[in-house]
Formats: structure tokens, sequence, C-alpha cells
């Protein structure tokens, strides 16, 4: 999948299975992860990697390593598919793991420890396993409400920019957002609103929410492009949701892939609504290539690597030498004080929060 292709594919349902990123390397023989002549890595990940034809051919020129991706849906079904067949993986590294489902993925012993070269890089905020370095941080991103600046500019109405505007009557019927059990953008839309209202205040928000009509999707996907009036698959299907649990980087997105490309982007981003996400990779335990798996995540956090992801993946570097482009800053939201939950917070409640918020909203 190249770059020009990437949004079309994730916004309109990327197809599920393995998808070969990277050009041929070297005569791999029988090397481990060989596939005939040639030395593969495999990584498991969610629907929404992808990175450019040509910098992951850089890879396999310098390492002799072809990438094979293995996409297993939303971020939380692919943990779950590695946490089944955990000693056994389907690949050798995996992507997409954040903050919110950390220690699910940590309790279950999945990761075989490994410091990534070029770590020190990083942002020390972002390295919440800094101990042990089971997994190495990759990418950075706010969960926000999106919203469709052409419904609201029709009915003369201000878009929310908070969570205490999203309960107004105004915006009564207008929001979809993702199932927090299922998808990791509704884990962290759910996760902010405990963070606004405390680990009891948030039950009593969403009910509030409900009654104004909120509704409750599987995955990003189905509420970004199905639901979602504002995006391009939204506004072909007449989505009538003008607003969505997103991203602040989907704003550049929709202009991106507009033919032609606007002046301003379609969507904007309520920045009192966003929680702070930190993706994660790590080394598989049970890898049957270790040492594809390992040059793998150098490779992730490399300028090369990390100076390609906002195009394509739109998620912010963790690198402190990494360059964004300028139509990412231009068009993408700055969010100034995301909601954060702490790491061990999150370990010791995620599943009750959950479970309540399930019983609350969904049943």
């Amino acid at each position: 999948m190249n770059t020009t292709t990437k949004y079309a594919a994730t916004a309109l349902a990327a197809a599920l299975g393995v998808t070969v990123l990277a050009g041929c390397g070297g005569s791999g023989g029988d090397a481990s992860g060989s596939e005939g002549s040639e030395k593969t890595v495999t990584l498991v990940s969610h629907d929404s990697f992808n990175a450019s034809d040509a910098v992951l051919k850089a890879f396999t020129k310098e390492t002799g390593y072809k990438v094979k991706v293995l996409k297993s849906g939303d971020a939380g079904a692919a943990l779950n598919q590695e946490i089944l067949t955990k000693g056994s993986p389907r690949g050798d590294v995996f992507f997409g793991v954040d903050n919110t489902l950390l220690s699910r993925a940590l309790d279950n012993g999945l990761f075989t420890p490994y410091e990534a070269e070029g770590l020190d890089r990083v942002a020390s905020g972002a390295q919440l396993d800094s101990a042990e370095h089971r997994v190495t941080p990759v990418d950075t991103g706010d969960v926000c409400v999106n919203y469709d600046k052409k419904y609201f500019a029709d009915k003369k109405l201000d878009p929310p920019q908070s969570f205490d505007d999203l309960l107004k009557p105004a915006y009564k019927n207008l929001l979809v957002t993702e199932n927090a059990a299922t998808s990791s953008p509704g884990l962290g839309f759910l996760l902010g609103t405990v963070a606004a209202y405390g680990e009891t205040g948030f039950e009593d928000y969403w009910k509030k929410l409900k009654d104004n009509g909120v509704k409750v999707v599987d995955g990003w996907e189905q509420a970004y492009n199905e639901e979602f009036s504002g995006s391009a698959g939204g506004r072909k299907s007449k989505a009538d949701r003008p607003l969505v649990v997103s991203y602040a980087s989907s704003p550049p997105v929709e202009v991106l892939y507009a033919e032609p490309q606007p002046a301003e982007a379609p969507t904007g981003v309520a920045t009192g609504t966003c929680f702070r996400q930190i993706e994660f990779a790590g080394l598989l335990n049970g890898a049957k290539n270790e040492a594809g798996g390992k040059a793998l995540l150098d490779f992730l956090i490399s300028k090369q690597f990390q100076e390609d992801m906002p195009l394509n993946m739109f998620v912010n570097p963790v690198a402190k030498d990494a360059e964004l482009p300028e139509l990412f800053t231009k068009f993408g939201a700055t969010v100034d004080a995301p909601a954060t939950v702490a790491p061990e917070k999150i370990a010791e409640n995620r599943e009750q929060w959950v479970q309540s918020w399930s019983s609350l909203v969904v049943k």
C-alpha cells in the first residue's frame, strides 16, 4: 500500500490480511524468518499502520529484511489476538499497543525486553517502560471530538469545544463514538472523561451523554467513515452525525486526499475533549525472527521513519530530531493541555471503568 492510497484504504475500511510493504531484500537463504530466498520480518499491527514504499525499501536495503505487515483490526482487537497466541506469536514485532492498553500487554508477558538503538533521541515522557524496555515508544496522538464545519455553519451553531458542551441540548443526537471495550480511540475518549470528571463522576457524565443521544459503534473506521458527515466517506454516504471521536490530526487527512485540495480543512477539532495517546511497538515473545524484529524496532524510531509517519499514519513522532511536514502542522490542531490518566491508574481500573461504561451506555 503506497502513501497516496493509505487514507482511502484506512478511511474506507482497509481489508484485513497480510500486506507486504517493503521491496525485496538480499538473499536470505535459510535465515530465520525466510520465505524462499528472501528474509522477512513480520509486523503485527492494527489496520492503520502505514509507511511509504521508499522508506520501507530503505529498511530492506539496509538490513536485508523485507517487511510483512499483518493487519488485525482495531488496536484492541489486534492486541486480543496476540494475547490468545502468546508464546507462539503470528509475527515478530507488534505495533499499536498504546498507554490505554499497555498494562494488558505487559501483564500477559507478550514482549521480550529490548532497548532499541536511538532511544536516547526519544522524549523521556513517552518512555513508560524505561526500566525494562519491553516496549519502544513510536508515536503520540490526541483522541478528540472532530466536527463537520459545514454542518455547524449551515445551522449557524457554534461547534462544541469541551466535554460539558456535548451535553447541551443543541448537540443532541449529533455525536458518534467508538465502543470503549473494542476500540482504542473509544477507550481514549472514555479515559478523557475519567480525567475530566473523576473516577465516579464519569459515570454520571455518560448517563447524561446517552440521554443526549450519543451513538456507539464498534470501531473508528465505521464511526469516522460511515457515520461522520464531515469525512470524505461520510459525505458520499450522506452520514448524519456531524460530531465524531477521532484525532487532532484528522483534519490534515481530509485536505491531503481531497481533489482538489481545499484551502481550509472541512473538519475541526474540539480541543477541550482531547486525551493523549502514546503508541508502542515490542519484540514478541517467541518471535521466529528475533534479529529482524530488533532491527525493525531500531528502524521505527529512526529519523527517516519518524518523519515519514505524520502524513502516512497522521500521528506525531516521538523522536526529538524529527521534523513535521507543513501540511500536518498547518491543518492539524494543536492541543496544549490534553487529558491524561497515569498508566498505573489505568492498569488498576481500566477493566472496571470499561465494564461500568458498557453497562451504562451499551447494554
